[in-house]
């Protein structure tokens, strides 16, 4: 796990979402955010991660935190990936090189599966907490929404 990262700053990104845009992390500056990566599209473990997510999305949107998910695919199969869950109230974006991945540590598995991570990061920039949430994905979500509740009142 990545957790030498915290109290880092975050890395600056800029990658494609599944609609097509442009989305630069830099635009959510000054706000808490989760971001979270997941290793492959439609796989059961991801999708349950991403429908968890989905399921919590209030919780987070009361805690005034925003959420992205990153995943290795391209922006199409991001789409494809997004539109077979119902729809989610959150972006996918695409990280086909891994190249944020890699930036924030997120490690491969048996040389082809990038771990399943996530990162809660501060209005200021800076990384809080790193999860790797493996095969649990509703733990892990219910521990991210615990981190903000304590953090967020700090603010």
């Amino acid at each position: 796990m990545s957790t030498h990262l915290i109290g880092q700053n975050v890395p600056q990104f800029s990658l494609e979402t599944d609609d097509g845009s442009s989305f630069d992390s830099t635009s959510l500056n000054g706000t808490w955010r989760v971001i979270f990566f997941y290793s492959r599209n439609n796989s059961p473990t991801c999708k349950r991660g991403c429908l968890t997510f989905k399921e919590q999305h209030d919780l987070f949107a009361s805690a005034g935190c925003s959420i992205l998910g990153i995943g290795p695919g391209t922006v199409e199969e991001q789409a494809a990936h997004k539109a077979s869950l119902g729809d989610l109230p959150f972006p996918l974006l695409a990280d086909p090189e891994r190249l944020v991945g890699k930036a924030f540590g997120v490690p491969v598995h048996l040389g082809q599966f990038p771990a399943k991570s996530s990162f809660l990061i501060g209005p200021d920039n800076t990384i809080r907490y790193v999860y790797d949430w493996l095969f649990r994905p509703r733990r892990h979500v219910a521990k991210i929404l615990a981190d903000i509740s304590n953090v967020t009142g700090d603010e």
